[in-house]
């Protein structure tokens, strides 16, 4: 009795110590165990369970694409790896495991590349490391072959990631896998990767089109029968769709890939910073740039605010000390508004794949234009539940990755098929130059396809514009065709004669210098007057459109005026007149 009396006295919480003292204290370590796997799963988003109940069949892959596409009616509809699943490797079965094995292990193939030095028109040089057959045959390999100009033999450029080069470890996997099949490889490096110095004052960005640009217009210039096709990855993806959409029909690239491009950086720059887990990939891409940064500091000191580069904590930060002063962008968001390669989608006319895992860990699949990409004909995007960030590992020892046979079937079906695109030629300008306004002070018009007048620009050498060029130099000057040589009108002209006696008279010069003159200002006014010809006959209804816009808008300005001088000369004009 007096022992219940006791037991009633004691609270709740107190019964509650003394029951949960009575559990051994291994329950209590098995349930924290337990707590932590949880938390774990979901922190780095494995995904080993789901692919234990689906059977290990993996999750299919999704086509994103416009009903009326002759690129999957005739491409995408053979290519049996976009029309299956992909599985994961088991012990990789996170996006963060993936991308972080590709980093710092990748397993990836040995073999060694040949390398060019390429220079540009600004002064810069890029690597270009090659990849043959021969190199990947397993026999002797002759280091000193040259391809002939007149190999057919498809060519692939590989355009890397962010301070990624050819030695990367998914850039080995893919030109291997490429070269075995016996096609060419070339990675072109950006500028100041690949152990090659800058040499100019030029820095690439993640809207830096003008190198490949450059790299490819040369390499169809070298070998104009080989079919040349383009793969980029992350912030090459992006480079390379936004130079296809800056170029639109007027590039030689016969078929494209971009595999996990970030497509919009301000959507990508936001979600990079917001979980605690996305900041660790920030800080690491800032110890990259950063390190890119000191291996060009007295460029980057003399350029841009080397003090904040070196404070810098996150890609935003570097951005905003490194590359808004060396590209001349006002702010880091417009910097990122400008380069990203969402804005340039519609105007891509090359096949395109497209591939992202929307589980990627550094470009978000926020970021991904599927209504753009649906609305071209020429783009196909292949998205998967998973895969990480250029990962895409797959089998029990991950020694191959997923992307790489997707893409090499696309290229391989795309260049049996009668829609690899073919370069159409124009004189003038595309969408390009980047990053500065293409609209020079040349005094020529250009009319174009759709009826825009655009200024025609004095391109330097390596400039897309020019069209013949010569084939048996990489750096080369030439004079543009807007170019003309105007003498000094102070030097006399005279006539040349077969008469040594014969003498020149002042009659005869004045007459000849007017002649030159004439054919000078002709030469000049030319142009201008057979575009302005051409505009007025095809374009007559917009002429007088624009007539009518101008009477309209200055119509009450002019009947301001006539008030203003009804009223001034009111008492010297007759009566009638101003009841008027």
């Amino acid at each position: 009795m007096a022992c219940s009396i006791a037991v009633e006295e004691l609270s709740a919480a107190e019964l509650l110590l003394r029951a949960a003292a009575m559990v051994p204290a291994s329950h209590y370590l098995l349930a924290g165990l337990l707590l932590l796997l949880v938390f774990l799963y979901n922190f780095l988003e494995y995904h080993l369970g789901g692919d234990l109940i689906r059977g290990c069949r993996g999750n299919p892959v999704t086509l994103t694409f416009d009903p009326a596409s002759k690129i999957y009616e005739g491409v995408v509809s053979k290519c049996r790896i976009l029309h299956g699943r992909y599985l994961a490797t088991p012990w990789l079965a996170s996006p963060h495991f993936q991308t972080a094995f590709l980093n710092f292990f990748g397993n990836p193939p040995v073999f060694n590349y040949r390398r060019q030095l390429f220079s540009v028109h600004d002064g810069g040089t890029i690597a270009l490391d090659w990849l043959l057959p021969s190199d990947v045959a397993g026999g002797f390999s002759d280091a000193s072959r040259i391809i002939p100009k007149d190999d057919i033999t498809p060519i692939v450029v590989v355009v890397p990631g962010l301070t990624s080069d050819s030695l990367s470890a998914y850039v080995k996997h893919f030109a291997h896998a490429i070269a075995k099949e016996g096609w060419n490889v070339v990675v072109s490096n950006h500028r100041g990767l690949g152990g090659i110095s800058l040499t100019s004052d030029c820095f690439y960005n993640a809207g830096w089109t003008e190198d490949v640009r450059e790299v490819v217009n040369h390499l169809h210039r070298e070998y104009p029968k080989a079919p040349l096709f383009t793969v980029g990855t992350s912030i090459g993806a992006n480079i390379l769709v936004k130079y296809l959409g800056e170029d639109g029909e007027n590039t030689p690239v016969a078929g494209a890939a971009s595999i996990c491009s970030p497509w919009d950086l301000v959507v990508c720059d936001r979600f990079i910073t917001r979980k605690l887990v996305q900041r660790f990939y920030d800080r690491a891409l800032t110890i990259g740039l950063k390190g890119y940064a000191r291996l060009h500091q007295p460029i980057l000191t003399r350029l841009a605010n080397w003090e904040g580069i070196r404070k810098s904590c996150s890609v935003r930060d570097f951005d905003n000390h490194a590359t808004c002063h060396v590209g001349k962008f006002e702010t880091v968001d417009t910097y990122y508004r400008r380069c990203s390669s969402a804005s340039y989608i519609g105007n891509v006319s090359v096949p395109l794949l497209c591939i992202s895992a929307l589980d990627d860990p550094v470009c978000t699949k926020e970021a991904i234009p599927w209504d753009e990409c649906r609305a071209n004909k020429n783009i196909v995007l292949a998205t998967t539940a998973h895969g990480g960030h250029l990962a895409y590992f797959k089998g029990l020892t991950a020694r191959s990755l997923w992307w790489v046979g997707a893409v090499h079937e696309f290229l391989n079906v795309l260049h049996s098929s009668p829609f690899m695109h073919g370069q159409k030629k124009t004189l003038h300008p595309g969408l390009h130059s980047s990053l500065e306004s293409s609209i020079d002070k040349s005094p020529y018009v250009n009319i174009m396809e759709d009826g825009m007048v655009a200024a025609m620009k004095n391109e330097g050498e390596g400039s897309s514009n020019t069209l013949d060029l010569p084939d048996d130099k990489i750096n080369h000057d030439m004079r543009s065709e807007n170019d003309f040589v105007v003498s000094d009108p102070r030097e006399p002209i005279t006539e040349a004669s077969t008469d040594p006696v014969h003498e020149v008279s002042p009659s005869s010069v004045e007459k000849t210098a007017n002649e030159t003159y004439s054919k000078l200002i002709h030469a000049v006014m030319g142009p201008m007057k057979r575009s302005t010809n051409q505009l007025s006959r095809h374009y007559r209804t917009s002429i007088w459109l624009l007539a009518y816009i101008a009477i309209m808008t200055s119509w009450p300005f002019i009947g301001t005026l006539l008030n203003i001088f009804r009223r001034k000369f009111k008492g010297s004009l007759p009566a009638s007149l101003l009841r008027r």
